[in-house]
């Protein structure tokens, strides 16, 4: 049961569902089990408690570890793990694992491979069961990393499952977003292309003692220059977890980038979801495209109402498109993460960038539907131009288009 009138959400004294909010944020074990199962499973009492938690958001750093299947994660996040603490830091690992398509739970190999480290008592590891939601993560994950950030452990990471190409819900999550590549896959760059690339603020090559180990490091730089024109590519690292090799460096490149990114990525995401009040069109701008208020739908909404309207369309047989920004300059107003739903029929949900080039990526996203070709776009105008021509915003734009289904 939710806190009564006489502890509201704000009070530190509040109880929700029989858990002191107090108590979380002290970092209590016991409280940060339960508080982690009543997000997680979004029981009576969830949503008051995540309400309650927003005063003591923002201080942790999100570290997103994404990679294929079998490509070394957890022995990564173990010896991350091990590094981090031996520095003091208090560390919080939200591990995302596949669900049993008997069961629906998690097979819970993540936990296993790390019990070793959930000893110490400055960890905290948790699993979720990813529960058949598509993306990596699991329909609760950035909740739950709300619950470790209110209770101030300094470095959360999150373990997604092992993904594909196009499996980058990271992106809205994660401050520091990691891609793990082993060798010995074949065509290493190719195991990790498009999307799954984009979202890279480091990159890895885990088992770095293995044959190929070198080849795979050169070839990711290389992809990543050429994905990335005109900006310094992301840091690679070559590691070898199980020696220890290279962790001490993929520590400094993760506290380096956590200077300059800062930390709540996932709240500006969040923020930037939700509804905005109406206003009217700059002077001389193009009046706005037809929303889909024909169809009950709204064209701002926060991400759970996003995909939900996309499962609806999927299900009244409509094929979608998905396009995720990926990173900005200067002053675009979406941030990372933020999302735009496209339906075959033209009926759109969410925002890219405030409006400015909402029209161009619909239509790129109608292309992406009908040819199930993936495009990762570009888009800028200086702030001087845009205020010339009465744009809204402006700075660049990197936007990632998908097929959905």
């Amino acid at each position: 049961m939710a806190g009564t009138g006489e502890n509201p959400a704000g009070n530190s004294s509040a109880v929700f569902a029989g858990i002191a909010l107090a108590a979380i944020v002290e970092g209590s074990r016991p409280a940060l089990a339960r508080a982690a199962s009543l997000v997680e499973n979004e029981r009576p009492g969830a949503a008051e408690l995540l309400a309650a938690l927003v005063p003591h958001l923002g201080r942790a750093h999100v570290v997103g570890i994404t990679g294929a299947p079998g490509a070394g994660k957890s022995t990564l996040i173990h010896a991350l793990i091990n590094a981090l603490a031996a520095r003091g830091n208090r560390v919080a690992v939200v591990a995302v694992d596949p669900s049993s398509p008997v069961s629906g739970g998690a097979l819970l190999g993540d936990r296993i491979r790390m019990e070793a480290d959930h000893a110490v008592e400055r960890v905290f590891i948790r699993s979720l069961s990813a529960r058949g939601h598509l993306g990596g993560l699991s329909r609760t994950t950035a909740h739950v990393v709300d619950v470790f950030d209110a209770a101030g452990f300094d470095v959360v990471i999150v373990e997604t499952v092992g993904v594909g190409q196009s499996e980058i819900e990271i992106a809205r999550v994660a401050d520091t977003r990691i891609v793990v590549c082993p060798p010995g896959l074949g065509d290493e760059v190719q195991a990790i292309k498009a999307g799954i690339l984009e979202v890279a603020d480091l990159l890895v090559v885990s088992k770095g003692d293995l044959p190929g180990a070198a080849l795979a490091l050169d070839d990711l730089v290389g992809a990543a220059r050429l994905r990335r024109p005109g900006e310094p590519p992301p840091v690679t690292v070559l590691t070898a977890a199980v020696h220890g090799t290279g962790v001490d460096e993929l520590v400094a490149a993760i506290d380096a980038h956590a200077r300059t990114a800062g930390t709540g990525q996932r709240l500006r995401a969040r923020e930037a979801s939700l509804p905005q009040p109406p206003s009217a069109p700059p002077l001389g701008a193009p009046a706005p495209m037809p929303g889909p208020e024909d169809s009950g739908e709204t064209g701002q909404v926060n991400d759970d109402a996003l995909f939900e309207a996309i499962a609806r369309w999927r299900a009244q047989g409509k094929r979608a498109a998905l396009a995720t920004v990926m990173r900005t300059w200067g002053s675009s107003p979406r941030p990372q993460g933020s999302l735009l739903a496209v339906a075959e029929d033209g009926l759109f949900l969410g925002s890219v960038s405030g409006g400015c080039i909402e029209a161009a990526v619909i239509g790129e996203a109608l292309e992406v539907i009908a040819d199930g070709i993936a495009r990762r776009l570009e888009y800028g105008v200086s702030d001087a131009q845009a205020w010339e021509v009465g744009l809204a915003c402006g700075g660049r734009v990197q936007v990632y288009v998908e097929r959905i289904g």
